[in-house]
């Protein structure tokens, strides 16, 4: 924006909520890809698995150092979660959940950045008009980690049940087939319970997430809005914006974990037969 604009509150509003998106082809189209979304996730991955890379290649066996400590904290949480959930043996299934909580808890804390001085930095350091800076407030980042995660319990039911034990648990839970006259209503009725199911779980499991991240960003936003408002709406909304943060962080950090539990419970259950 040039400098001295003043934007109205729907202007503001907007400014902060609009992606850096760019169509596929130039002549437009469905698909569209958000650059801030894709920049900011694989600078936070890099960032963070580049650092735990960093602390396990010096680990030592003897009195660890402060990172090293925390970095085992974290590896021994989340094996805890593991072993409370799965009771298969698996090598993967820790470093996915690992993976999955590292990631979106520090995606999910960026919304801890003040917007205002961010927009100011994308503006006029990066000279980008329009960038949102919290992955997960985008439904694209929510929606790709659960379809990934609706991926491995897909191929975790066919590695442990073969293809054929999966396609019958398809046709025959929850209600069986019998008694066998019964079985092409049965069949139509299972596969109508299970399409439900499946659906279910990545749609909840994104969703779940992208709300709770999105109107933490909206409430950052409104509360930013203070700050137009005078001196008094400059403390104001200092002194609600300091209290939203504080509270935000256990929703920043219960989302990731509910997050990850969810992941290993749907490939947990990827495990059971029915």
């Amino acid at each position: 924006m040039a400098e001295g604009t003043v934007l109205t509150p729907t202007e503001y509003i907007q400014h902060h909520l609009t992606f850096l998106a760019k169509p596929v082809r130039e002549g437009g189209g469905f698909w569209v890809v958000h650059w801030d979304t894709v920049v900011m996730t694989l600078i936070i991955g890099v960032a963070v698995f580049g650092f735990l890379w960093l602390v396990t290649r010096k680990a030592t066996a003897g009195v660890p150092s402060k990172r090293q400590a925390f970095v085992e904290l974290c590896i021994g949480f989340v094996n805890a979660q593991v072993k409370d959930i799965y009771h298969g043996e698996s090598k993967m299934i820790g470093p996915i959940a690992l993976t999955t909580f590292v990631l979106v808890l520090f995606m999910n804390a960026m919304d801890f950045l003040p917007v205002d001085i961010m927009s100011w930095l994308y503006e006029h350091v990066f000279r980008q008009r329009t960038f949102r800076g919290v992955p997960t407030a985008d439904a694209n980042t929510t929606f790709a980690l659960a379809l990934s995660v609706f991926a491995m319990m897909i191929f975790y039911s066919i590695k442990i049940k073969g293809l054929g034990g999966w396609l019958h648990e398809l046709v025959s839970a929850p209600f069986g087939l019998k008694p066998l006259w019964l079985a092409p209503i049965l069949v139509v009725f299972n596969l109508l319970f299970q399409a439900v199911e499946y659906v279910s779980k990545p749609l909840s499991h994104s969703l779940r997430l992208y709300g709770n991240m999105y109107a933490g960003e909206i409430i950052f936003i409104l509360l930013g809005m203070w700050a137009a408002t005078g001196v008094a709406g400059i403390v104001l909304g200092s002194v609600l914006s300091l209290g939203w943060s504080i509270f935000h962080i256990l929703i920043v950090v219960l989302q990731a974990y509910i997050f990850m539990m969810l992941t290993i419970v749907y490939i947990a259950m990827a495990h059971e037969h029915h």
